[in-house]
């Protein structure tokens, strides 16, 4: 087993972690008390080819490994969680969808706008009362014959108020349960759709969440994904691989943590020495330190595992129950070796703390992780 990048993973992972520390940082704090949505940022993202990482070169991607991409959303993260789910929401779940299950219309018509950043995508499968229990759906999406009428409301969207292009998950056919779900490509403006206030959040207040409203939407046949019925496992393939995605956010959240409480031990000083020379300060580094590379770990073999074409269900949910566990304790240890600056918004800790919070909910909360893990190995 090799764990070394190669020469061309490495340039990436440099080039985001420049564009990180340089296009990021500076602002970070401000768009977290403004709840501002990074607008430019995400532009030069797309410039930079980071929202389409994975989309073959013909529809305006990268077409680069999923390895590469976990290593970007790491280096993004550690600066700003706000601007990495958009992201991670961009790459995994809007373009990844599109280009393995869309026609070739929808790849050319959407597809190639939303890996520039030109338009940003959203994943609409939320509801208040179809969040763990993605089969509840009360969305409708009623056959027309040439067209659906959809109507319902969406929960928690990412990207919600900002996307210009919309995945949404809507039932069909009742009777047939979880096979007569479909997934519907809707664009913002479309008569009937509305969307809803901004969420006022614990964190990554920066992106942007809302509600989203369908009354009587009319959507042609032509922006169906798939088959007729196929709508639910397009929305449980995707969310596979965005696992890996937010599992790439919460490691870089972790380590961004990581980092600034090392630098802060070896300069905060206390019964005169830097703080990092007392065991008790030592120790938490060390233990952070550990839980980090092991988290690395697990995310980088999800992400192998999803680009040597092998079962990815069972190393994606590992990589992000654990990863989201290492976030939250990291970034709660990491307050705590800075002291009373942790409480403080300008050493960075209690937003990553607040940032880390959601890694354990969305994607998939940590409860339902362990129930793919469970199945998989009782199998």
């Amino acid at each position: 087993m090799d764990f070394s990048l190669n020469e061309e993973q490495k340039l990436i992972q440099e080039a985001a972690r420049d564009f990180a520390q340089t296009e990021l940082l500076a602002e970070v704090i401000e768009r977290d008390d403004a709840q501002r949505f990074p607008t430019e940022e995400i532009k030069k993202l797309g410039e930079l080819g980071f929202l389409g990482m994975m989309v073959d070169p013909k529809y305006g991607g990268s077409g680069l490994d999923t390895l590469s991409y976990v290593i970007a959303m790491e280096e993004i993260s550690k600066i700003d969680a706000s601007t990495s789910v958009v992201m991670s929401v961009n790459n995994s779940l809007v373009c990844w969808g599109l280009e393995k299950f869309g026609s070739e219309a929808q790849k050319e018509k959407y597809l190639t706008k939303l890996t520039t950043g030109e338009h940003i995508g959203a994943f609409c499968l939320s509801e208040p009362e179809a969040g763990s229990d993605a089969t509840s759906q009360k969305t409708t999406a009623i056959d027309m014959g040439d067209h659906y009428i959809v109507n319902g409301t969406k929960n928690w969207i990412t990207n919600g108020g900002t996307a210009s292009t919309y995945i949404v998950i809507a039932q069909t056919d009742k009777d047939k349960k979880h096979r007569g779900i479909n997934a519907l490509i809707i664009e913002k403006g479309a008569p009937g759709f509305e969307i809803g206030p901004k969420e006022n959040k614990l964190g990554i207040r920066g992106s942007d969440t809302h509600s989203l409203i369908f009354n009587d939407v009319k959507v042609p046949k032509e922006n169906r994904i798939g088959e007729d019925g196929f709508g639910f496992k397009f929305a449980m393939k995707t969310l596979a691989g965005g696992r890996i995605g937010i599992a790439a956010q919460a490691l870089g959240i972790a380590a961004g943590a990581y980092e600034l409480a090392l630098k802060y031990s070896k300069e905060r000083k206390a019964f005169g020495t830097e703080i990092s020379n007392h065991q008790a300060i030592a120790f938490k580094l060390a233990d952070m330190h550990t839980e980090i590379q092991a988290a690395r770990l697990l995310v980088y073999q999800s992400a192998i595992d999803k680009d040597n074409g092998n079962d990815y269900d069972l190393s994606g949910a590992m990589a992000k129950l654990y990863a989201s566990k290492v976030a939250m304790e990291t970034t709660v240890e990491a307050v705590q070796i800075h002291g009373g600056n942790g409480f403080v918004k300008d050493y960075h800790v209690e937003r990553l703390m607040r940032d880390a919070k959601i890694t354990q909910i969305y994607e998939g909360t940590s409860e339902i992780q362990k129930i793919v893990i469970s199945r998989s190995i009782l199998k």
